[in-house]
């Protein structure tokens, strides 16, 4: 299973400029739709103006949920270049808008299509781009007597502690990239009375 992806890690933006039109573009970093549809609507708001607010965004380290609006636009001429850039990049965890102010001149079809996939492809080439791992948590209880046992593996294998609790029975919750999940799972169940919440 690969738990790599990529992604950008700031907002980054372009404007692009064809037969008076003017497409303003800005890539961003989210975590989710819902982030990216407020993301959409804040814009929406702040180019209140602007004949079209076009977009896309793909989430998930999978890249399997995804969203595109034409914005009024011509179906298909918007909304999916837009996307064609992110999948063209092969990115994830991110949402592109282009506000497009109209300069009076039609594009036609081929042509907004162009223009839409212009602007998306150059704000995304001014975004840094990434690689990050799809992370697991793992969490379990434990008696106190077993604690050595528990940081050893926890060191031997470089997982991330999320949070812990000291008591008679201890409780933790560990964070590892997900490739590595099963390998960490196996060594703790070598520890004497752990188990697995």
């Amino acid at each position: 299973m690969a738990d790599s992806y990529l992604t950008i890690t700031a907002p980054a933006e372009a404007i692009f400029k064809e037969k008076m039109s003017k497409f303003l573009a800005f890539a961003h970093h989210v975590e989710s739709g819902a982030e990216a549809k407020a993301l959409v609507a804040d814009y929406q708001k702040r180019f209140y103006d602007a004949r079209h607010v076009c977009w896309a965004y793909m989430v998930g380290a999978a890249r399997t949920d995804f969203l595109s609006s034409d914005n009024g636009e011509p179906s298909g001429t918007a909304g999916k270049p837009i996307l064609g850039q992110i999948n063209s990049l092969g990115l994830t965890d991110v949402v592109v808008v282009v506000v497009r102010y109209f300069g009076g001149i039609k594009l036609g079809t081929s042509g907004l299509i162009v223009a839409y996939r212009e602007a998306a492809r150059m704000a995304l080439e001014e975004a840094e781009i990434v690689e990050r791992h799809q992370m697991e948590d793992i969490s379990f209880s434990f008696p106190y007597i077993a604690m050595n046992g528990v940081m050893k593996t926890v060191k031997v294998t470089g997982a991330d502690i999320v949070s812990q609790e000291f008591d008679n029975t201890c409780m933790m919750t560990l964070s590892i990239r997900a490739d590595e999940a099963e390998g960490l799972r196996n060594r703790l169940a070598d520890v004497e009375g752990l188990s697995f919440r």
